[in-house]
């Protein structure tokens, strides 16, 4: 298992030219509001960081054109920020059924399908996706993807531009994210997640690639996202999208 992109509720403000956007590029992450996917229902943009990406979504109309409906609900209910953690998998077939005999309620894989023109024309994303239910008190789920091939995920690489590696920013290497988890939270996703760890309030969950996300029990909800940079001796700048603070190690 490993990171592949965070699903982030924005305003429309994230995806046009504006001081937002300005702080997101001044902090070394290239970022073109122009590209991105959608209908009439909602729009996505991408910033690529290495092989990760942060995925800024916002519902143009109530329906949401095809978007997830437990998402559109939350953004139409006022929610803005992380709403969806990815994970990259080999197996997803294999997660889903050792799960689902633990107990663990996670959906069976399953495709995305857009609708466009008045639902004339669809297309069927090359890739699998299921969810697990979402925390009990923290907006937030953890999904998992796998794509139909090696071939395809190579495909996918000559559109992943402009690309943070372009300034020496090489992926995400941490993600930590306090909040007030349950003792049912943590049970789930040390059932979930084959390598954890325990240290004090805190679960720690090791992913490929020296890759982690940190689990803590805390009063106040806040993300935090560190990015590798490749030069230690430049000093690179802080920034913010919506609810996530976004650093570099």
């Amino acid at each position: 298992m490993k990171l592949d992109h965070l699903v982030i509720n924005v305003d429309p403000n994230y995806q046009q030219e504006s001081e937002e956007v300005q702080q997101i590029k001044k902090a070394g992450l290239p970022y073109n509001v122009k590209k991105g996917k959608g209908t009439k229902g909602f729009k996505a943009t991408n910033i690529w960081t290495g092989n990760e990406y942060f995925e800024l979504i916002t519902i143009t109309n109530n329906d949401g054109g095809g978007w997830r409906p437990e998402w559109v609900h939350a953004y139409n209910s006022g929610h803005r920020g992380l709403i969806c953690l990815m994970i990259d998998v080999n197996n997803i077939d294999a997660i889903v059924q050792r799960l689902q005999k633990e107990g663990i309620l996670i959906s069976n894989p399953e495709r995305i399908k857009i609708e466009f023109f008045f639902k004339l024309f669809s297309k069927t994303m090359p890739w699998q996706n299921s969810f697990l239910n979402f925390f009990e008190n923290i907006p937030l789920q953890i999904g998992f993807q796998q794509m139909d091939s090696e071939k395809i995920r190579k495909g996918f690489e000559k559109y992943m531009v402009p690309n943070s590696k372009e300034n020496n920013i090489s992926g995400i290497t941490q993600i930590h994210i306090a909040g007030d988890f349950t003792i049912s939270d943590f049970q789930m996703l040390r059932t979930v997640f084959e390598q954890t760890l325990d240290n004090e309030n805190q679960l720690i969950v090791q992913l490929e690639n020296s890759q982690k996300v940190i689990f803590e029990k805390a009063k106040d909800y806040s993300i935090k996202v560190t990015l590798k940079n490749d030069i230690s001796s430049f000093i690179m700048e802080t920034c913010k999208i919506e609810d996530i603070l976004i650093n570099f190690e």
